[in-house]
């Protein structure tokens, strides 16, 4: 028997990690989504572009690994934030297995519009930013825990 005290029902759905990560996701995910929606992007590509506008060119290795996601994930992802015309994909000069994405012109100048959608996004959870902030590092420390 574990030395871990769970409580009377370890298996409660209340007291389940995943459960709240799940469903507080899916919320803050949600909260997103009318505030992308003006760009056409969907929360995923966000994410791209958040990653873009911390580092432009990146390659789509690159991208992956910093968004902990597969590089087929990604794929599409990347195929429609071009289309919109947010990205430039092109083969790495010198390296033609790389494949770098770059900010076009558009997508240099969404983020000074997409700036203001963390304000609005605190604003609705009605949170106190010192609190999100150490919510982000609890999470960050279980994404460390869970990857160890």
């Amino acid at each position: 028997m574990s030395t871990i005290d769970l409580g009377d029902d370890p298996l409660a759905l209340d007291r389940q990690v995943c459960f709240a990560l799940s469903v507080a996701s899916r919320s803050v995910i949600g909260i997103y989504r009318p505030l992308l929606e003006p760009y056409g992007l969907t929360h995923p590509q966000y994410l791209v572009l958040l990653a873009l506008w911390e580092r432009s060119p990146r390659s789509v290795r690159d991208l992956s690994e910093t968004l902990c996601s597969e590089p087929a994930t990604l794929s599409p992802l990347l195929k429609r934030l071009e289309a919109l015309g947010y990205v430039t994909r092109r083969r790495r000069p010198g390296d033609e297995r790389t494949l770098e994405v770059s900010l076009s012109e558009s997508g240099r100048a969404l983020r000074r519009e997409a700036e203001q959608i963390p304000y609005r996004v605190v604003e609705r959870l009605g949170m106190d930013v010192d609190e999100l902030e150490r919510l982000n590092r609890a999470l960050q420390r279980v994404i460390d825990a869970a990857r160890a």
